[in-house]
């Protein structure tokens, strides 16, 4: 097969799936990117079996130079892959006669043993690894930002919500450290997955019986399973494995796991962005660019379109990744329709995951806080957010249920009446001679009411040993 460009009808540009369009993991797991993952898992092999002593060196280089996936018809070998129901044997016939024109003594030399699972599980490990690669970069990233919006607000309060509705005061810093536990803990997942990575020797039917056979009357079953698993390994930069994992499918089920965490973990962010990015409550503002976020019919929007894209990535790679955990249940040594099933929702996983990495890195970088509006958004209520403080602070004059009851009724006659919760509680007979008039303003102050949200956030920040982070808009 000769080169050629696919035509623009079969280019998967990102049109529906904006998310990713433009990131570095789109380039990194497109089509010709994982071509390339087989070739270098072919070419790896070759170079594993000339180390071990069973494939001439030279044979093994130029196989090597010409793997590249810009020698090959890529919408050729899509084709032909419907008539074997996977792309590794149009693309070892195609290598072969690339090797065969080139050096004909080395042909015979091209996927010697191997399967079609073993290039293509390798090439697919090679592919998840540079994707993850370029998501971890980014987590860090925002992570590293997020310690700064956390230092940077610390005791800038806000109201928390539960249920949607105004629950005790909290502060901005305690969210943003709160985002950047999931982002780490998403790092921490996805570096456990990217250093497991195996790679797939298994060969016909998981024995490793052409390995061995190809290695001559003298080789043991050592010298593949040791020996050729240890070269493969090295010349991928991949894990050795333990057992043939054809049929074992948990490196592909782990991925989507920790690559469905990752996007949940920044989906949250994406989704407190949203709310607190509403009109009626305009805490936050994604950054501006030209043209974000503009609206086709209103002129006035300037829509949160990174935090939409981020939370649609999140809704995503979950549906994916249950997927690839249903592709554990496989039948035999090689499964029919199973382990095909994985491929494109692999794929989608490790492309919406480093996509939604990539924009919350923007987003987070870029992010506008308003505490002036944190603030007039505590007054909402009059001071009922602080219902909590002032129950428990009366509690052992009048006793826990007496309190409780009467903290109530004040704050339904103060909703009732749209007084402040101090003004209410201060006309009440049973509080004139236990407060003063400024004792009970103190009280309902939602500033003094954010517990240990301070202490949290400092032991947040220095629990991980990392350095002190950067202040907003300073770039390492």
């Amino acid at each position: 097969m000769s080169a050629a460009t696919p035509s623009a009808a079969y280019v998967d540009a990102g049109l529906l799936s904006p998310v990713r369009a433009g990131t570095p993991v789109e380039e990194a797991v497109g089509d010709l990117a994982w071509l390339q993952g087989m070739l270098d898992a072919e070419a790896a092999l070759v170079r594993a079996q000339a180390r071990c002593g069973t494939v001439p060196a030279d044979a093994a280089a130029t196989i090597t130079q010409l793997a590249r996936a810009d020698r090959l018809d890529l919408r050729g070998l899509a084709l032909a892959a419907r008539e074997t129901a996977n792309p590794v044997v149009g693309l070892v016939q195609a290598l072969t006669a690339l090797v065969a024109e080139a050096a004909p003594e080395a042909a015979e030399y091209v996927h010697r043993g191997s399967t079609s699972q073993d290039v293509f599980d390798t090439g697919a490990m090679l592919v998840a690894r540079r994707a993850l690669r370029l998501t971890i970069a980014d987590l860090r990233e925002v992570a590293e930002d997020l310690a700064g919006l956390a230092a940077a607000h610390r005791d800038t309060v806000m109201a928390g919500r539960t249920l949607a509705l105004h629950a005790v005061p909290t502060t901005f810093g305690l969210k943003a450290a709160g985002w950047r536990g999931l982002v780490l803990d998403a790092v921490a997942r996805l570096e456990r997955v990217a250093d497991t990575l195996p790679v797939s020797l298994g060969g016909a039917a998981g024995t490793l019986a052409g390995y061995l056979q190809y290695a001559g009357d003298d080789a043991t079953p050592a010298d593949v399973v040791d020996a050729l698993t240890a070269a493969f390994a090295a010349e991928t930069g991949l894990a050795p494995g333990g057992l043939p994992w054809h049929a074992l499918r948990t490196p592909v089920a782990d991925l989507g796991a920790a690559l469905a965490h990752t996007t949940g973990a920044l989906g949250k962010i994406a989704a407190d962005v949203l709310v607190l990015a509403r009109t009626e409550m305009a805490e936050v503002a994604e950054p501006a660019g030209a043209g974000r976020g503009v609206s086709s019919a209103m002129p006035h929007k300037h829509n949160p379109v990174l935090a939409t894209l981020i939370r649609s990535a999140a809704l995503q790679v979950p549906a994916h990744a249950t997927i690839l955990a249903q592709c554990l249940v496989t039948e035999d040594e090689r499964s029919a329709g199973v382990w095909h099933a994985e491929w494109q929702p692999l794929r989608e996983c490790l492309r919406l995951a480093g996509g939604a990495a990539h924009t919350a890195a923007e987003l987070v970088r870029g992010l506008t806080v308003h505490p002036p509006r944190m603030r007039a958004n505590l007054e909402a209520t009059g001071g009922r957010l602080v219902s909590e403080r002032v129950s428990a602070a009366l509690t052992p004059h009048l006793g826990r249920s007496a309190a409780r009851h009467l903290v109530a009724e004040a704050s339904s006659r103060a909703a009732e009446t749209s007084r402040p919760l101090a003004e209410v509680l201060a006309d009440l007979e049973p509080l004139r001679t236990l407060l003063t008039h400024e004792e009970i303003t103190a009280l309902v102050d939602p500033t003094a009411y954010t517990g240990a949200a301070g202490a949290l956030l400092d032991r947040a920040l220095t629990a991980d040993g990392s350095p002190s982070p950067r202040k907003r808009g300073q770039r390492g």
